[in-house]
């Protein structure tokens, strides 16, 4: 087949106008018939061979941009006009390439060459290609910007599908929009003719703005709206921390590392420094479960579980970071294996230990500040004493076995175990209440008495308190279901009221006033209060980031070295979103109208005054509720 007996054929090639970067269509095919002079065709064969390789002492314009199928299709011009050119000096046909000097021969030779399977079409394509290239260097073979139109471009076609999304709910899918369009009343509507297949509505979703991932997650906000929390967050929490931190260091919201001297006052007579408590464990197979693989990576074996563990407990602040010595030789962190074979588990005379050890520190560095110390809600820094007062398991009339049931412990603090193999259990006296005067109320009868040593009971305890009726009174209503608004229905009720049973201090607690120490408890469920479990987070990403090991050594050392490199100007930006979660609360707003007020108002310390109007005016259908 040569160029004469060719069918002319629309092959429309991009012009780049080289001044302006445009680009225009330009069409040669009328010009098929007519193959260049081999002359023609060797000058361009030369100049191609610049444009695909350069000298290295000069630098052509388009060299630079050549994408990669334009730099193919040009290669495989270069090869089509070599075999065209490839003839005698007299223009007749070398015997080693048949093809020299026929057009449409070497276009179908240099289309074989290429092994595809398009031979004809290639072949046609690399005679358009080259042409145009003979007759304007600048006619590159680019690939063609189809401009294709999509029923999801139309806005109003686009609000129909999300507004079906959106009435189905959270859990959508790319089929519902499958199954929507199938029907045919919704294609006559929407001006479809068909269905879209599975593949289009993924692409849909996406141009629609879904992704598939994990669910974003915000804070924790379980346990927030219930009675005892509330009460506590507002009448007990809020009121003791505006106390201390109305006397603490404040930083400049500009430069954090720059004190704000102006919002300081000092009414202890040194200032306030807040230091907040927690523990977090880290695992030895806890690493980093996304990064770039490569494809022809293949699955290796993984450690089963979460390996060796190891628990930190620290105290930090935003005036000084971890809480250590000013030469750094003492440190307050406490490091734990958990587990019955290793060091047990962090009980309330771990904690209570933990916090000596800290308060040592504090008053041999910085013994001309006050402390505070900030603890979470938890169980295990609640208990008090075995012999605190208490109305729990308290009959209501004289026994003469009653008193608190502990654990019997040795000479070194371990419990004693039974011949049963279960602790043993052993009974101690209740230590003495006090009345309202003063005085001190012994719960037991003393010595010389018809029934010395007896409990009193719950009835006389409250006689001997101005309760005369209470003899008449029942231990407990049923259930302990006591009718709303009465707290002298039965014994028990009575007792939970009288002021020394309802405020009896922590061991916690008793240990830090016994030393000069104050001490906040956090509300229950608000652990994004403590600014610490940032901190816990910054560490575990530097933690995740090194290389695995079996060696409870290695562990040890990889956990201290991301906790010290935890940077204190990052600590400081995690009080100070801390402080602005606390100041929301005080303003009313429950947990999710805080995170909203948190998000836009970041970098602050302090929210507006008027930010309750602002949520309404931001979420006019949202109903306000205080926490």
């Amino acid at each position: 087949m040569d160029a004469e007996s060719e069918d002319d054929e629309d092959v429309n090639e991009i012009k780049v106008d080289a001044a302006t970067g445009e680009t225009s269509a330009c069409d040669y095919s009328f010009k098929l018939r007519v193959p260049p002079s081999v002359n023609d065709a060797r000058k361009a064969l030369q100049d191609l061979q610049s444009l695909l390789k350069p000298p290295h002492n000069k630098t052509l314009a388009g060299s630079a941009i050549l994408s990669p199928v334009l730099k193919e299709r040009l290669t495989q011009v270069k090869n089509f006009l070599w075999l065209y050119t490839d003839t005698h000096d007299d223009g007749t046909t070398c015997p080693e390439n048949p093809v020299g000097g026929h057009w449409s021969q070497a276009a179908d030779r240099a289309a074989r060459n290429t092994g595809k399977a398009q031979g004809v079409h290639l072949s046609r394509c690399l005679q358009s290609w080259a042409k145009a290239y003979i007759e304007d260097r600048t006619a590159l073979p680019h690939c063609k910007q189809l401009q294709k139109y999509s029923h999801v471009d139309d806005e109003d076609f686009a609000a129909e599908l999300k507004l079906h999304l959106q009435s189905i709910g959270k859990y959508v899918r790319a089929q519902d929009l499958v199954d929507y369009l199938s029907l045919p009343e919704n294609q006559a509507r929407l001006g479809m003719s068909k269905p879209i297949c599975l593949r289009t509505a993924q692409q849909w979703m996406t141009r629609m703005g879904y992704r598939w991932m994990k669910e974003p997650h915000g804070q924790y906000s379980d346990g927030h709206e219930q009675e005892d929390v509330v009460r506590y967050h507002q009448d007990i929490f809020i009121p003791a921390w505006a106390h201390h931190q109305a006397h603490a260091c404040k930083w400049k919201q500009d430069d954090l590392t720059v004190e704000d001297i102006s919002t300081y006052s000092d009414p202890f007579g040194h200032r306030v420094v807040i230091w907040f408590h927690d523990e977090s464990t880290f695992y030895a197979n806890d690493r980093r479960r996304n990064r770039w693989v490569h494809k022809m990576e293949s699955a290796v074996p993984q450690p089963k579980g979460e390996g060796a563990s190891l628990m930190v407990a620290d105290f930090t602040s935003a005036d000084y970071g971890w809480l250590r010595s000013k030469d750094g030789r003492e440190s307050a962190r406490v490091l734990f294996r958990v587990g019955k074979a290793q060091d047990g588990y962090f009980t309330n005379e771990n904690i209570v230990a933990h916090a000596a050890k800290a308060m040592e520190i504090l008053e041999k560095n910085y013994p001309d500040e006050h402390h505070v110390l900030v603890f979470d809600n938890a169980t295990t820094h609640l208990k008090h004493a075995d012999d605190a007062l208490s109305a729990r398991k308290m009959p209501k009339c004289t026994s003469a076995t009653w008193g608190v049931s502990i654990t019997k412990k040795d000479d070194d603090g371990r419990p004693v175990i039974g011949t049963n193999g279960k602790p043993v259990k052993e009974k101690i006296w209740m230590k003495d209440a006090w009345l309202l005067n003063g005085d001190v109320q012994p719960l037991y009868f003393p010595d010389g008495h018809d029934k010395a040593s007896y409990f009193k009971g719950m009835a006389q305890i409250l006689v001997e308190r101005g309760y005369t009726n209470a003899p008449n009174l029942p231990a407990e209503c049923q259930e302990f279901k006591c009718p709303g608004g009465k707290s002298d229905c039965c014994c028990w009720r009575l007792m939970y009221t009288q002021a020394d049973f309802a405020n009896v201090e922590s061991n916690l607690e008793a240990t830090c006033h016994a030393r000069g120490f104050d001490v906040i408890f956090l509300p229950k469920y608000h652990c994004e209060l403590n600014f610490i479990e940032q901190c816990w987070g910054f560490a575990k990403r530097l933690y995740r980031k090194k290389d695995r090991s079996s060696s409870e050594a290695i562990l040890e050392c990889n956990v201290i070295e991301s906790l010290d490199s935890v940077p204190l100007l990052s600590m400081r930006r995690f009080s100070v979103r801390s402080l602005r979660f606390i100041d929301a609360y005080a303003k009313g707003l429950n947990g999710t109208q805080a995170a909203w007020a948190i998000k836009k108002y970041c970098g602050h310390c302090m929210l507006p005054e008027s930010i309750m109007k602002e949520f309404d005016d931001f979420h006019p259908s949202d109903s306000m509720t205080s926490i």
